[in-house]
């Protein structure tokens, strides 16, 4: 049988067995083969061997590459519930857990049990919920320890501003944080909390000393808060975003980028004029955010430079934050080597040559005049590297007219590999909007892309690097 053949007969069965529309699967296996993972109809989903068919089938019709994501069957998953509003969340992320086959154990702080119930909890899970560490019966052989090496993943969602200072302090007063400062697993934290405390300096840098631990993020989100009037990022990480992540935790290997290094920039630079005001761009820095999530998700060891913006950290990344190009620049050299930079972000080309060390007043003359400098060239820089150069390096070209033949002179000027070349103009909705038109620019001609999401634009991206690294260069 051929494999659109098996292909085909694996949907059939799949949507005599749910009920699902043709239609419907169609339109979502197009958009993204992953989307299928998650249809629910009647209780069932579809198998891992239809998804590797669809990612398959996407990719010899000419799509992107996306394997299936990786199951947990049969892996070993500690939940630990933290005390907030988005506790009940928690609910469907074991429902998700436990129809994908893994086990799931769940651990509850003081707090926790204020938004839900144990009862719910074990009622989904199947089993014990453990909520204190000295229980009599639990603690005779050292529970706590023995639940922590027990995981093959550790999960802490919601994750909240006071959780997360406890495991950056090592504090060990609970049996949360106990089993996490055991812990020997991975562990993935879901945070969630006001975005007032979610952007306050002490979360900050107890988010940055547990990413230096070795701690992975997903989220938060951005979006409304449970308090009225409140909206921002502090919003947790959905059940379906926070599964994925755990699912390239515990099977890092199956991905196509794995083993390889990707930098990637993002977002605009500032460069300052005087303490309060600075040049700069509308770069929302969606595209470059999206293109670290992805390189992440196909197992990547990605280090994301990130100029000024209102996003969350892309999860299992290492992120550092600058504002300037002279500041950026600096960064992404200091993270080579690399196999891949993605030069995604919009760099300011000028900077105020004498930066004014007290607010410039304006007065009764003429607007005083800004002598600027010309910012170094980051791409060109990275490009023309004779050592550490990345195997392969990408720029883009955000242009407003003659968009192709601007983009050609820039990879010959630049000495880049390959530019993305997007329609930046007004109107075009590109700068800060979710989706994209690229042409993909190389020495061997030009690639149009329809118009796509920004995530869409980063996946099929993704796709193109791994078969350009990969041995055969297909």
């Amino acid at each position: 049988m051929s494999l659109r053949d098996d292909f085909l007969a694996e949907i059939e069965v799949f949507l005599k067995a749910t009920g699902m529309s043709a239609t419907r699967f169609g339109r979502e296996a197009v958009a993204d083969p992953r989307l299928v993972f998650d249809l629910r109809s009647k209780g069932r989903a579809p198998s891992a061997r239809l998804m590797d068919q669809v990612a398959r089938f996407m990719a010899e019709r000419g799509g992107t590459a996306v394997p299936a994501p990786a199951g947990v069957g049969g892996k070993g998953v500690l939940l630990v519930i933290g005390g907030g509003i988005a506790a009940y969340k928690s609910l469907d992320l074991i429902r998700r857990l436990s129809e994908r086959g893994a086990a799931v154990t769940a651990v509850m702080t003081d707090a926790a049990q204020e938004f839900v119930t144990p009862l719910s909890v074990g009622a989904l899970t199947a089993s014990r919920v453990f909520t204190g560490l000295f229980d009599r019966d639990d603690e005779h052989d050292v529970g706590h320890i023995r639940l922590a090496r027990a995981a093959d993943v550790i999960v802490v969602a919601p994750a909240t501003a006071d959780l997360l200072a406890k495991m950056a302090g090592g504090h060990a007063d609970d049996l949360a944080t106990a089993i996490l400062l055991a812990a020997g697993a991975p562990v993935l934290v879901a945070p969630a909390m006001n975005p007032k405390m979610w952007a306050h300096p002490a979360t900050r840098r107890n988010v940055e000393a547990l990413r230096r631990d070795g701690i992975h993020f997903v989220g938060p989100n951005a979006g409304e808060m449970a308090e009225a009037g409140e909206a921002g990022i502090g919003r947790m990480a959905e059940p379906h975003e926070i599964l994925a992540t755990a699912q390239r935790l515990l099977s890092p290997a199956t991905r196509l980028l794995a083993g390889r290094h990707v930098i990637v920039t993002s977002g605009p630079t500032r460069e300052p004029i005087d303490p309060v005001r600075y040049l700069a761009n509308r770069s929302s820095g969606r595209q470059g955010h999206a293109i670290a999530a992805a390189a992440a998700a196909a197992g990547a060891r990605v280090t994301l430079v990130s100029g000024p913006v209102a996003l969350a950290d892309p999860p299992m990344v290492t992120v550092v934050h600058v504002e300037t190009a002279r500041d950026m620049l600096a960064a992404v050299e200091a993270a080579l080597p690399a196999d891949v930079a993605v030069m995604a972000a919009a760099v300011a080309d000028w900077r105020v040559a004498e930066t004014a060390a007290a607010k410039i007043k304006k007065g009764g003359g003429a607007p005083p005049t800004l002598a600027l400098s010309e910012n170094p060239d980051i791409l060109a820089t990275i490009a023309r590297r004779k050592a550490s150069r990345p195997a392969l390096v990408v720029g883009f070209a955000a242009e407003t007219d003659d968009l192709i033949h601007n983009a050609r002179d820039k990879l010959k000027a630049k000495g880049a590999d390959w530019i993305l070349a997007n329609d930046v103009s007004a109107g075009s909705g590109v700068m800060g909007g979710e989706e994209n038109t690229v042409h993909l620019i190389s020495r061997d001609g030009v690639e149009d892309w329809p118009r796509l999401p920004k995530t869409e634009v980063a996946e099929r991206l993704v796709g193109r690097i791994a078969r350009a690294l990969a041995p055969s260069g297909k």
